[in-house]
């Protein structure tokens, strides 16, 4: 579908990495890139708002302190992460509040849980560190559930003790970071699903994973999307998969028309995309968490009907009605966001230096 021209975000000198939107704070969109740069954005005004140059390495990864105004900025640099005071920012200061350096490789993304009581931060060795923010230090240290890069991590709302990671290995594993241990791995390396006519034949590896937010569990239940190397996006249940016991496999089953249990895979069959998919969100914008957001390496954004994926049964013309909307780009997407406006509502970075802003209705 040809969408509207979008408005055009200007203020890294190389390509964009990482976007997030503030709840908070209407308009505001942050923004990060292999220029080592952070770029601050409301989306009332014309430029870019401020800049902070967090160093000469990449920046793939941000997030705010959650449940208190949004007042701290998490990057993370290298092996690093580094804490800005959005107050200061707006000061004009640049410096610093705290770094954390207790991953021994590069980070790939950094989310704050809900309490806003610690970091979780997943590297290129695997590892991922879960920093007490009050302390100030290292909780704990979740080893030995991927045996490739951990490329993504997010809490479990409904879970304040649980993390669930994916990593290149093509898994992704639950785990209860309290006892420092993985409590379920799914494994989507022996998925027969990708060798269905037309789908993409890349390994499954996990790029991103999205957890819905307490106040959307209702609508969607206990679940997370999965974004996968071989263009298939999957919404798991995790209860379902917990009561489980063992190694799961990742091929998927829909098996009733109760999304308890159940897992829908969003797939070519579909209109599902045709190489890696690189991010998944749940949308912020219209009816909360109704949509689920795609985007990947075959230059194409897609919005599903989270809802109808899940409350529908085995008929092909059902699965039809899943993708809402197509998007076709111009360049691979890096990253994506969405916000609670009518309009300038899906933010997405591809892999120029440029940052889009598309308005979806």
């Amino acid at each position: 579908m040809a969408m509207a021209e979008p408005r055009k975000l200007k203020g890294h000198k190389a390509t964009a990495t990482c976007c997030i939107s503030s709840r908070d704070r209407p308009g505001l969109v942050v923004t990060s890139g292999e220029d080592g740069r952070v770029c601050w954005f409301d989306l009332r005004c014309k430029d870019v708002q401020f800049t902070i140059d967090v160093g000469t390495e990449p920046v793939p990864s941000l997030c705010f302190k959650t449940g208190c105004n949004e007042d701290i900025l998490y990057a993370s640099h290298g092996n690093e992460i580094k804490s800005f005071d959005v107050h200061m920012l707006s000061a004009g200061s640049r410096k610093p509040l705290e770094s954390y350096s207790y991953n021994k490789d590069e980070v790939n993304q950094v989310v704050c849980n809900g309490r806003s009581s610690f970091l979780a931060s997943a590297d290129d060795s695997g590892d991922v560190k879960i920093i007490d923010i009050g302390q100030k230090c290292l909780y704990k240290t979740l080893r030995a559930g991927h045996t490739s890069i951990c490329s993504s991590v997010q809490f479990i709302p409904w879970r304040p003790w649980e993390v669930i990671t994916g990593g290149l290995d093509s898994k992704l594993v639950l785990w209860d970071f309290s006892k420092g241990r993985s409590q379920k791995i799914i494994d989507f390396s022996s998925d027969t699903h990708s060798s269905s006519s037309g789908q993409c034949l890349n390994p499954a590896f996990v790029h991103s994973i999205a957890v819905p937010e307490m106040d959307m569990v209702d609508k969607l239940g206990k679940i997370c999307a999965v974004a996968r190397g071989d263009g298939i996006v999957d919404l798991i249940n995790t209860e379902s998969e917990l009561s489980r016991k063992g190694t799961s496999k990742g091929s998927s089953s829909s098996s009733n028309n109760n999304n308890v249990g159940k897992r829908v895979c969003l797939d070519y069959s579909v209109g599902g995309h045709k190489a890696a998919v690189s991010c998944v969100a749940f949308s912020h914008f219209q009816e909360k968490g109704r949509f689920l957001i795609s985007g990947g390496n075959d230059k194409t954004v897609k919005i599903w009907d989270c809802v109808r994926c899940l409350d529908s049964d085995d008929d092909s013309n059902n699965k039809r009605d899943f993708l809402h909307l197509n998007i076709d780009l111009s360049k691979k997407v890096n990253w994506l966001c969405t916000n609670q406006s009518d309009s300038e509502n899906l933010v997405v970075c591809d892999t120029t230096r440029v940052v889009k802003v598309y308005s979806i209705s």
